[in-house]
């Protein structure tokens, strides 16, 4: 038995999938309802750049189906702007722009960290420390926002969960124990990212779910997956997903974490070429047909 594999793209709003994969003539608008319904999940990365507007938000939760879960960027100003220092206030700021008025569509928040940031545990530690671990007290987090936000936009009933994080890394110096057993106590994923060589690639197993970034085989952003590849990736995937661990796992840690399944988010950010829709269509399809055997 295995737990739910959802795969999905990063991001949906770029120029030159429009008449390649939106269909031409589709209005920018429908967009999203239109790549909601052939994927599980999507990543929000406008969240990454700037606040968003509670209208937008709103906007996107409306235009997604049901089941459909959205992972969100968080905001760069607080990981590569601050790095982690003096947070609390735009922490709040984030939650108070209406990250939680996707409701029961919100899936996994996602840190990325920039290149030349390096492991300091105690600041780690703090930083987790901020971090809110259910919609609830992420809405009261939200109400101590400061004054670049009007007012918290928040749900007239709170949606009754927890909220997952995941993180990103591209230093080497994250690449020890200290770092994966921090990520373990605080139930946050380690994301297993493909960057094409440019940054660590680590498979360790730290929280309930895992969450995968698929940014490009050979150039970073721009490349496909061909099949083989594809097959390897869904390979892993299922792995993941029964609760074991892929063969010659790439991990830090000696200890291996095993649970009875575990959920897995996979998503491809090899945008600039128009991959990243067809690659991900193509993965979730080699993981029908495994499961239908």
């Amino acid at each position: 038995m295995s737990a739910a594999v959802y795969i999905g793209i990063s991001g949906w709003r770029y120029a030159p999938w429009r008449g390649v994969f939106y269909p031409k003539g589709l209005a920018q608008r429908r967009e999203l309802e239109f790549a909601a319904r052939r994927f599980d999940t999507i990543e929000i990365n406008g969240s990454f750049y700037s606040l968003q507007d509670a209208r937008s938000w709103q906007a996107w939760h409306d235009a997604a189906p049901a089941d459909f879960l959205f992972a969100v960027k968080c905001p760069r100003f607080i990981s590569h702007i601050k790095r982690l220092r003096d947070v609390e206030a735009p922490l709040a700021n984030f939650f108070a722009s209406g990250v939680l008025l996707l409701a029961d569509k919100l899936g996994p928040l996602l840190w990325q960290f920039p290149p030349n940031m390096k492991f300091d545990e105690p600041l780690w530690r703090d930083f987790f420390a901020l971090l809110p671990r259910s919609h609830r007290a992420a809405a009261q987090l939200a109400k101590r926002h400061d004054t670049r936000v009007h007012s918290a936009a928040l749900p007239k009933r709170i949606h009754a969960a927890g909220v997952k994080y995941a993180i990103e890394v591209r230093n080497d110096s994250f690449c020890c124990d200290a770092f994966v057993e921090l990520l373990r106590r605080n139930d946050a994923a380690l994301v297993v990212a493909d960057t094409a060589g440019h940054y660590p690639y680590l498979e360790d197993v730290t929280a309930d779910f895992m969450y995968l970034r698929l940014h490009g085989a050979e150039e970073l952003y721009a490349s496909g997956y061909d099949d083989r590849a594809l097959r390897a990736w869904s390979r892993r995937i299922r792995a993941w997903s029964a609760g074991t661990e892929p063969r010659g796992a790439k991990r830090i840690s000696h200890r291996a974490v095993k649970r009875l399944t575990r959920p897995v988010f996979c998503y491809f950010d090899n945008d600039a070429k128009v991959h990243a829709p067809f690659d991900a269509a193509r993965l979730r399809l080699l993981l029908d047909r495994a499961n239908a055997r």
